[in-house]
């Protein structure tokens, strides 16, 4: 049985608070999270018969620490258990949400001692709140895979040692770069899935920018993590256009902007405007106003192309990169013309960190058409459908192939 969506809201909103609160209190990363884990899993059956408790925070320490009182008498010396269960008896005192612990635990999860793939795993189940489920089919692959990713993970941190603290003031930069690229990660997985039949996945992103708008409200002051915030919003403002009514993946250029999302365009745009110039300029900050600059656009037609393209040269000096690069060549196009950009693509062959993506062929197909040789833009995208494991990819390519004979 599944609780109503707003419990779940909710208990996606507490969990994190309550893994911070048991961590931080008693250590032991992976007792505190399976301990959570389970509390969540009793909230969710008892809570749609019961309803919400007058304070569910309070509810899901309290069975939390239950847990943790059974493992520990399962598996630790008397003496040690009694201690910690004396401790774990001790009421909650009504102590802050504790948004510094949420802070710790996102730095946590996406320590760089980690892999990415253990970034993303535990950040989605630690901090989202997602069961182990919800995370293996986020990234389609059998539970009991995930299972074993999310366990190795657990004990990579507790065989490291890593802190439950805050990194020291020197290392917290590189650090929330970190954080920042695992929720860029997670949004742009379900913004455009790499496999499988679905376009795009609505709860990788909404979970993304869930947790965007709580690192934003844990560290409003960091404008990289409103830049990022923004982007997005701006981006997803744009999903439900994405598609046509049987599934086939519209282009930009082709989408219908009336099913936009103003809302979240609005809030995009305001948070990008208050940011730039307030502090130094970061690589979320500019593909945040790149977006922006799309979404005001009233049609494809009236797009500011001459603004987009100096935008992607300050984003090529800041995080230079062959993505950017992929896309500065697009923006070039549009300004100087197909020719232009194919130029600056052909600088991107050599590149080996683009040999195993669909994404060269396809950029070059498209300028190419652009420039009136359908021969060789017909090829490229053949090329790059067999690069590509996301079927809509492939329908969406083959038939910009089919168009051109």
């Amino acid at each position: 049985m599944r609780t109503d969506s707003c419990a779940e809201d909710l208990l996606r909103d507490l969990a994190p608070q309550v893994l911070g609160r048991l961590v931080r209190r008693h250590g032991q990363f992976d007792a505190c999270e399976d301990a959570v884990q389970e509390a969540l899993l009793a909230a969710a059956l008892q809570w749609a018969e019961r309803g919400v408790p007058d304070d569910p925070r309070s509810w899901l320490m309290t069975v939390a620490s239950r847990r943790l009182v059974d493992i520990w008498r399962s598996d630790g010396a008397r003496q040690r258990r009694e201690e910690y269960a004396a401790a774990l008896e001790l009421p909650d005192q009504g102590q802050p949400a504790g948004q510094d612990d949420t802070l710790r635990l996102l730095f946590l999860c996406c320590h760089p001692a980690l892999s990415v793939p253990s970034q993303l795993a535990l950040t989605l189940r630690a901090v989202g709140g997602l069961t182990t489920a919800e995370v293996a089919r986020a990234f389609l692959v059998p539970e009991a895979t995930m299972a074993q990713r999310i366990s190795r993970a657990k004990q990579s941190v507790k065989a490291t040692g890593l802190a439950f603290e805050l990194p020291p003031e020197t290392e917290r930069a590189d650090r929330l770069r970190v954080v920042l690229h695992v929720l860029y990660l997670v949004f742009n997985e379900g913004h455009t899935t790499s496999s499988g039949l679905a376009p795009q996945r609505a709860d990788l992103t909404t979970e993304a920018i869930r947790l965007g708008r709580l690192l934003h409200q844990l560290a409003p002051a960091e404008a990289e993590v409103t830049g990022l915030l923004a982007l997005l919003l701006l981006t997803n403002a744009r999903r439900a256009a994405r598609t046509d009514a049987d599934g086939f993946l519209v282009p930009l250029a082709e989408q219908r902007r009336n099913l936009w999302n103003a809302a979240e365009i609005d809030e995009g745009v305001a948070l990008i405007t208050r940011t730039l110039g307030t502090a130094p300029i970061g690589p979320y900050q500019l593909q945040a106003a790149i977006a922006a600059v799309h979404d005001e656009a009233p049609s494809a037609e009236e797009t500011d192309w001459p603004q987009i393209l100096a935008l992607y040269d300050v984003l090529q000096r800041v995080a230079p990169g062959p993505v950017v690069t992929l896309n500065r060549a697009v923006a070039l196009a549009m300004v100087d013309g197909p020719r232009a950009g194919l130029a600056l693509l052909g600088t991107l062959d050599a590149d080996g960190r683009l040999t195993n993506t669909h994404r060269l062929d396809a950029v070059r197909g498209h300028l190419l058409e652009l420039a009136g040789d359908s021969v060789a833009a017909r090829m490229c995208y053949l090329r790059a459908v067999r690069m590509t494991a996301s079927i809509p990819e492939q329908r969406y390519l083959a038939l910009r192939a089919a168009n051109l004979g």
